[in-house]
């Protein structure tokens, strides 16, 4: 009965922390063992008595600084410098912005509600289609979870205990393998439809763009920079991106006024107070999980299936896109991470970088299909379309998604060669 709870508690709207807490609260009433009850509280709290953790509102504060600050309308007018001439330049300007605002952020629902309000208007008013802007604003998206800083990469690394910076520099090469199929899917799709010509900026033009974008661009560099040089964690890492966010954007753009900051500083804090309920919440139900030795009766059905890494990542990515498809990703990979991981490297020999890699990407997938699809509803929300409207124009971008869980899952070294 425990898990038809669950199932029951997920389909009637209940709010998924709850629905985790709730189950957990079940499993032990209907176990007659008292003794657990003394220690749920311990297990919620220490799901989440973590240092690592702290990188999660850092980084969310530190997205909220650049979207008030301007420094969001700059980035983008740096990547016009790049591509902005390419025919179609700015359905490439807007995955280029992306990718910079994917070294910022962290989160791929933040990004795709920040990417939806700046893009999606400026590609309509310059003839490309609504639904077609709002596809590729959140294809890009995808590019949060995978291209360090990554929250999932945070959460995954406490879980896995495995260094998060590591994690984050595994991710750099998917992140760019990524990026360059998504790049070919825009081309294609030029060569079938006529994009609007795009132009260059002129000299006087890419000297403002690049004086005013520089700034900008420094915060990628004192996150990535800080963790690759070993002078920052990813924790330290957030925090000196958010400091770097308030400092540009209150005194070079001056976009930024103290006034903003209750504001700013309570988005934050409920968004990650959201987030770290889930984690807390999540934690108890993996230790239930855990309790019933569900693990190793996974582990014991996957070995008869099969014994080949390839196809049991293949068979992880199936599973998990139809997991993300329903449940939260972060919630998703509390669950599964407690379960599979030890699978992975006990059964497999597969390294947690390559495992945690694919995983990551394949439940933040589910942000964009249905049926929960909570990216397509922020972007349907932020644009005003239809969110199967944008599900449909998103079809090529989920192909290369797909084929870069192939490539990952069959070729650990693009994870692990600069490890």
């Amino acid at each position: 009965m425990t898990f038809a709870i669950f199932f029951i508690l997920l389909f009637i709207g209940v709010p998924i922390a709850l629905v985790l807490a709730l189950t957990a609260l079940w499993y032990i009433a209907t176990s007659g063992n008292s003794v657990l009850f003394e220690s749920y509280p311990q297990q919620l709290f220490g799901a989440i008595e973590s240092y690592g953790l702290l990188a999660i509102p850092l980084f969310m504060l530190a997205g909220e600084l650049m979207n008030e600050g301007g420094l969001t309308s700059r980035l983008i007018n740096l990547a016009r410098i790049l591509v902005g001439g390419f025919r179609g330049g700015l359905a490439y300007i807007n995955l280029v912005a992306n990718m910079m605002m994917a070294a910022i952020m962290g989160s791929a629902a933040s990004q795709i509600a920040i990417m939806s309000r700046a893009m999606v208007p400026a590609m309509e008013k310059e003839g490309y289609s609504a639904s077609y802007a709002a596809a590729i604003t959140s294809a890009g998206g995808l590019l949060s979870p995978i291209i360090p800083p990554s929250m999932l990469f945070v959460l995954f690394g406490v879980l896995a205990q495995v260094p998060i910076a590591e994690m984050f520099i595994a991710g750099i090469v998917p992140g760019l393998l990524m990026s360059l199929l998504f790049f070919i899917v825009i081309a294609l799709i030029g060569l079938v439809q006529e994009y609007p010509k795009g132009e260059w900026p002129d000299r006087a033009k890419r000297r403002e763009y690049l004086l005013m974008g520089m700034p900008a661009g420094l915060i990628p560099i004192v996150i990535i920079g800080g963790i690759l040089t070993g002078l920052a964690t990813p924790t330290e890492s957030a925090a000196l991106a958010s400091l770097a966010a308030l400092l540009i954007g209150k005194y070079v753009y001056k976009d930024l006024k103290f006034s903003h900051l209750p504001e700013i500083l309570r988005r934050t804090a409920l968004n990650a107070g959201m987030v770290i309920m889930l984690i807390s919440a999540a934690g108890v139900f993996g230790w239930v999980v855990v309790y019933e030795q569900i693990p190793q009766a996974a582990a014991a059905w996957i070995a008869q299936q099969t014994s080949d890494p390839f196809v049991f990542m293949l068979m992880v990515v199936g599973v998990l896109i139809l997991v993300g498809m329903v449940i939260d990703g972060i919630a998703a990979l509390i669950l599964v991470v407690p379960i599979l991981l030890p699978i992975a490297q006990q059964q497999f020999d597969i390294s947690a970088y390559q495992f945690g890699v694919v995983v990551c990407l394949t439940l933040v997938t589910g942000l964009l299909t249905p049926p929960v699809g909570a990216g397509l509803f922020i972007g349907s929300s932020m644009t005003g379309i239809p969110p199967m409207q944008i599900f449909r124009s998103l079809l090529p971008f989920l192909l290369a998604t797909l084929a870069t869980l192939v490539l990952l899952s069959g070729v650990p070294e693009l994870v692990l060669v600069l490890l």
